[in-house]
């Protein structure tokens, strides 16, 4: 991944580890297990998500959503809860080496035993599974202010946060539990090995809240699963950017799994330092994969849980000081904050009671799709966040016909995008290289635009001419008409344009979309800019079939047989 990402694999890695509940003399109640997150290695404290103890709260997972409640005693749980830790060798160990009889948490289908055979060394050797004492329960009331504003009312509906797909047998019940525990988090106090305490890791710190900024690089770590095989699964990295930021409710396209909940969030700068802990892997708006990860920010959850130790028994109190500091400024990040400069080229366009995306490409010029605003002359509103919340009244100029395959509108607008830097298109595209989208999908302009990352996957050409780029980013409803921009230089590659949907099953896919090149546009805005012509835009409506063809993803055409007459 690069020298930049060293201290915080590092740190991921050394951190990471997976947390399992079950009853007391029930094996055959099951087992809960979740990722969690190292703080401290002696005395142990690991902190993981809340999840997992409502099977086992005295009083239900209803106790989650009391009024005025942000955190829970040890003690509210039932008596027969028993926790186990799992960590990997941190380095400096010796005790993660393999024991008779001692398989650890893993399944035996991947623990290569045999009946009557006591476990082999592995090629990754992890510690023995610690019992572990519940501390507390604790949640951030920010964390679910904010995700009350954004994902309840009239759209909780269309939101699902489950960790299973829509189709998968989950209860009405479960479904209800794992939303209510939704932003909880358990703090576990770990109890010492029969060995020597020899490990110490390194230590860790803590972004504060607003010190990392949209479109910032992450690094998630959790095991997929949970206590599913961690000789396999444990401390899985997924990479991915800051997506968006509501307060310390933040939103990744690093790929999580279930079983990840509770995992750690690292960013490369300030270095090796915890973000955040994953929230909710997986999530669904409509039945649709959105393909993001919510997190909850770590800075104030461990400030909730330095007020909450210190009012527990002494000797938890002194728990409080082995917390990790925060390290870093904060940047004061509000909602609107749109990441890198030439994300800031991202609008919000409303015609009538349609919305998507577009992109500023001069003072008064705005590009977006056709479908978001379909008519000529028809009015339109586009919200800037950048510097300031505008919103300015424009009117559609130009729209492609029904017919033609680039789906695009240009709006001219009545005043000025003051302070919004315009991007400056590319006239090259390279296959492989880190691409950004950035739109106001999913939220519309809640929370300002959202940035996904990927590569340029596929640069689709008719007779050496690009007419279509696909992309890896995800790409939701109400992106349609954002920049495609290149993430090492800030140029503009193009128009998003769609994402994929099967059209047996309804599914879309996220993360295979497609963009028109703003090569194909450049010389029409050129033309206009300079002159107010609009011809140049006439000509997508005459593309050629073999470019129709392509956005049809139908196959080409074959060759015209030749008359032998």
């Amino acid at each position: 991944m690069g020298r930049q990402w060293g201290p915080s694999m590092k740190a991921a890695e050394q951190a990471g580890c997976v947390v399992s509940a079950s009853r007391a003399g029930q094996p055959e109640a099951g087992s809960w297990s979740c990722s969690g997150v190292i703080l401290s290695r002696n005395p142990g404290l690991v902190l993981c998500h809340g999840g997992i103890f409502t099977p086992f709260l005295r009083a239900g997972s209803g106790a989650l959503t009391a009024a005025g409640t942000t955190t829970l005693p040890g003690d509210s749980c039932s008596d027969d809860l028993r926790l186990h830790v799992q960590w990997g060798p941190t380095g400096t160990s010796t005790a993660g080496r393999a024991e008779p009889g001692r398989p650890g948490l893993c399944t035996p289908q991947c623990s290569g035993l045999e009946p009557g055979l006591a476990a082999r060394p592995r090629g990754r050797l992890l510690q023995p599974p610690r019992r572990a004492e519940l501390l507390l329960l604790l949640s951030c009331p920010a964390f679910r202010a904010h995700f009350a504003r954004l994902f309840g009312g009239e759209a909780a509906e269309q939101w699902r946060f489950a960790s299973a797909a829509p189709d998968d047998e989950v209860s009405e019940d479960e479904e209800e539990d794992q939303l209510r525990a939704l932003g909880w988090f358990a703090m576990l106090r770990v109890q010492p090995g029969q060995e020597a305490e020899e490990e110490v890791g390194p230590a860790m710190t803590v972004a504060p809240l607003g010190i990392v900024p949209k479109g910032a690089q992450l690094l998630a770590c959790g095991s997929p699963f949970g206590a599913f095989c961690p000789d396999i699964f444990l401390n899985t990295l997924s990479r991915g950017v800051l997506s968006n930021v509501a307060g310390p409710l933040l939103l990744t396209d690093a790929r999580c799994l279930p079983g990840t909940e509770g995992g750690g969030v690292f960013a490369a700068r300030p270095a090796g330092s915890l973000v955040a802990l994953v929230a909710a892997p997986l999530c669904w708006k409509a039945r649709e994969w959105v393909g993001l990860t919510l997190l909850c920010a770590a800075a104030p959850l461990l400030r909730v849980a330095r007020a909450a130790l210190a009012h527990l028994q002494p000797d938890a109190a002194a728990l409080a000081d082995l917390l990790p500091p925060e390290v870093g400024v904060p940047r004061g990040l509000s909602l609107q904050d749109p990441g890198p400069p030439w994300a800031a080229a991202a609008v919000l366009v409303e015609c009538g009671t349609v919305w998507g995306s577009g992109v500023a490409v001069a003072s008064r010029l705005v590009v977006t799709c056709r479908h978001v605003a379909p008519r000529e002359a028809a009015r339109v509103l586009v919200h800037s966040v950048t510097p300031k919340s505008v919103a300015i009244l424009g009117h559609v100029v130009f729209a492609t016909q029904e017919t033609s395959p680039y789906d695009i509108a240009v709006v001219n607008l009545e005043e000025d995008l003051e302070g919004v830097p315009m991007p400056v298109p590319t006239e090259h595209f390279h296959e492989g290289d880190p691409v950004s989208v950035v739109g106001f999908g999913v939220f519309g302009q809640t929370c300002g635009p959202s940035m996904t990352s990927g590569i340029l996957s596929a640069v689709v050409r008719v007779d050496d001419t690009p007419v279509m780029l696909q992309t890896t980013c995800a790409v939701h409803g109400g992106s349609s008409g954002g920049p495609l921009f290149s993430t090492h230089s800030g140029d503009l590659l193009g128009i998003v344009a769609s994402n994929t949907r099967d059209n047996n099953t309804g599914a879309t896919y996220p993360h295979l979309n497609f963009s028109i090149p703003i090569t194909v546009l450049q010389p029409a805005l050129q033309r206009y800019i300079q002159t107010g012509d609009l011809g140049g835009f006439h000509d997508l409506n005459r593309a050629a079939e073999s470019v129709s063809v392509v956005w049809r993803l139908q196959r080409p055409l074959p060759e015209t047989p030749r008359s032998k007459l």
